[in-house]
């Protein structure tokens, strides 16, 4: 009997008030580690010297790489990258700018299109350099940017992108990891090897 190839590895990084055992990325590494991918949680630089205040983008977007850069060494296919909010939204960037060349998608949870009332000040200036397949899980009630708002601006993604839309979901989408694990699942089984 033939051992199953393992699809990939999968690198989640957390939000700017979390750490690596955010509920949420520790219920998707459950589900994804079953399914044979090997999955890494990170932590950010602030987080490991016990700051709360997040590191400036480019020291936020090395760790990033580091951090997939080492677990790309451990696992022969390749690399899917995403996280919560900032997590995501950092992993997003470092896949636009081609420091992870082995990139084969990113999952996006609660992705922070913007502060919270201020939809003029869009985080959105690195979509048209994703040509990776991207997964879009978020919440209807995200206080970071509507359902029509985050649709308009993914239509700039050149990748494929899907978005999942749970039900009066709020940015911390609380007492829903089944249902984002359930959605990442799916995505995941669906990737080309």
């Amino acid at each position: 009997m033939r051992a199953r190839r393992s699809p990939g590895a999968v690198l989640l990084a957390p939000g700017a008030g979390a750490d690596r055992d955010q509920a949420t990325l520790v219920a998707v590494d459950g589900a994804l580690s079953a399914l044979g991918w090997t999955v890494e949680r990170m932590d950010f630089p602030y987080r490991k010297a016990g700051r709360r205040a997040p590191d400036r983008a480019p020291v936020l977007v090395a760790s990033v790489v580091a951090a997939a850069t080492a677990l790309a060494r451990s696992s022969p296919g390749g690399l899917v990258l995403g996280g919560r909010s900032m997590g995501g939204r950092i992993c997003s960037m470092a896949v636009a700018e081609g420091l992870v060349p082995r990139a084969r998608g990113l999952v996006l949870i609660s992705y922070p299109l913007h502060p919270p009332g201020r939809p003029d000040r869009l985080r959105t200036e690195h979509f048209p350099a994703i040509d990776v397949p991207c997964l879009f899980v978020s919440g209807t009630k995200d206080a970071f940017g509507t359902a029509d708002a985050l649709e308009t601006a993914t239509a700039s993604i050149p990748g494929p992108v899907e978005h999942v839309w749970l039900d009066g979901g709020d940015h911390g989408l609380r007492r829903r990891d089944a249902d984002v694990v359930a959605a990442v699942s799916a995505w995941a089984g669906r990737l080309p090897r």
